[in-house]
């Protein structure tokens, strides 16, 4: 009931092989769309598109057999250079899939950016849930380690908007959640007397969400700090050693561009570990 169909796009890096691996694991998952995207120059004088495709299928058969007992179908697509992104999301919507993951790592030299290019166009620009698989957390230790804790603590940061609210509902269902942190980020106050006041409302609003998810059976904690939204999330998501942090894609403020809010691209872009991205155009579907 999670995410029955996904999306996988991989370039045959040992990276994505793991996500691939990790990408079986995730409950509730019975079709797996596997994507290569073949990206060209358009100065390129030679190229042989059909070959090229017949190439990448044949490895994305290979790769396939990685996700025993579910239904692969592979896709090999060819586009310009710069437009891998678009490519993803349109196979995204073409097959109807309900969730993208793929891998996070790039090649930034700004050590606090984290993302890829296409990762992060992805992010910015798509409009299907999105899981971004940190290679941090899988560098020299046994994936299986990180595939079966995915769901083990989760991390919800949320400001109490009407996004924040729906794609709570939406997470509360996944019955595999090991425990759920609630987590608000006071951010403004320009007084001592203001903030204690915002971590006040915070505190009551949080015990009231987790006293109702506890009658749905969840193991719910919570926490409040103060200080920069994203800074604390990542943060907090350290000091708990949490397996996955959870976001909406919207709070109750946004990005003028893109489909994401600041704080959701923030954290998605800069975290240490795994960040899963609910969408709030997609939420009502369900």
């Amino acid at each position: 009931m999670m995410f029955e169909k996904i999306l996988i796009p991989t370039d045959f890096s040992k990276h994505a092989r793991k996500v691939i691996e990790c990408a079986g694991q995730i409950p509730g998952v019975k079709d797996v769309v596997l994507l290569h995207v073949i990206s060209r120059d358009p100065l390129a004088r030679v190229w042989d598109p059909v070959a090229e495709i017949r190439e990448a299928e044949k490895r994305l058969e290979g790769e396939a057999a990685l996700l025993h007992g579910m239904n692969v179908k592979v896709r090999a697509v060819s586009v310009l250079e710069g437009e891998v992104a678009s490519a993803i999301q349109k196979v995204a919507d073409e097959e109807n899939v309900s969730l993208v993951a793929m891998g996070a790592r790039g090649k930034s030299l700004i050590e606090s950016v984290l993302l890829g290019s296409v990762s992060r166009n992805v992010l910015r620009y798509g409009n299907t849930h999105l899981l971004l698989m940190r290679y941090k957390l899988l560098e020299g230790e046994p994936v299986g380690i990180y595939c079966a804790r995915l769901l083990h603590k989760v991390l919800y940061p949320t400001d109490f908007s009407q996004p924040a609210e729906a794609a709570l509902s939406f997470l509360k269902n996944i019955s595999e959640i090991g425990e759920l942190m609630l987590l608000h980020v006071v951010s403004r106050g320009e007084t001592k007397e203001e903030i204690d006041s915002a971590v006040q409302y915070g505190t009551e609003r949080l015990n009231e969400i987790a006293a109702e998810l506890r009658k749905g059976g969840l193991n719910v904690s919570t926490k409040i700090v103060v200080g920069e939204a994203c800074e604390q999330i990542r943060s907090v998501a350290a000091q708990e050693d949490v397996s996955l942090i959870a976001m909406s894609s919207q709070g109750a403020t946004a990005i003028k561009k893109g489909r994401i809010g600041s704080t959701a691209y923030g954290v998605a872009n800069t975290a240490s570990r795994p960040v899963l991205i609910l969408r709030s155009s997609k939420i009502a579907i369900y």
